[in-house]
């Protein structure tokens, strides 16, 4: 039981910081903290005006994650082939771009301001994801 409370307080712990991180985002710019936005307007020069906070905001999330993976020891219980992880990575990006939002947009603040767009948006995502775990991993046996 020990073990499942750990896993349960990390992502307690995960969830408070991504909710505390959107709040000050939008408290101190007053712009919806979605990660794909950040980055495409980063990667198209849409964003060139405010360039550096989205620098640093970047560097929080790939730096923070890294600094957890060293702490407690960087294991996943997903898989391990790299394969499907790249994978996986690209068809959330493209998944991000045809959604017009990822689940910090849509989930985190979309869903926190009531937004109906943010609530169909996730809710799209999330089946998409059950039923790519049912195929994948329980009839495929991929991942």
């Amino acid at each position: 039981m020990g073990f499942e409370m750990q896993d349960w307080l990390w992502g307690f712990a995960g969830g408070l910081m991504i909710g505390g991180a959107a709040a000050i985002y939008l408290l101190f710019n007053g712009r919806i903290m979605g990660a794909s936005g950040i980055i495409g307007e980063l990667v198209d020069g849409s964003g060139a005006d405010n360039r550096a906070e989205r620098l640093v905001f970047l560097a929080g999330l790939v730096g923070v994650p890294c600094v957890m993976w060293l702490w407690i020891g960087g294991a996943t219980h997903l898989t391990s082939d790299w394969r499907v992880i790249a994978s996986a990575g690209l068809l959330v990006g493209l998944g991000t771009r045809l959604g017009n939002g990822c689940t910090s947009g849509h989930g985190v603040c979309g869903i926190s301001r009531l937004s109906l767009r943010g609530i169909i948006a996730s809710m799209v995502y999330v089946l998409a994801g059950g039923v790519t775990m049912l195929v994948l991993r329980h009839l495929a046996g991929w991942i």
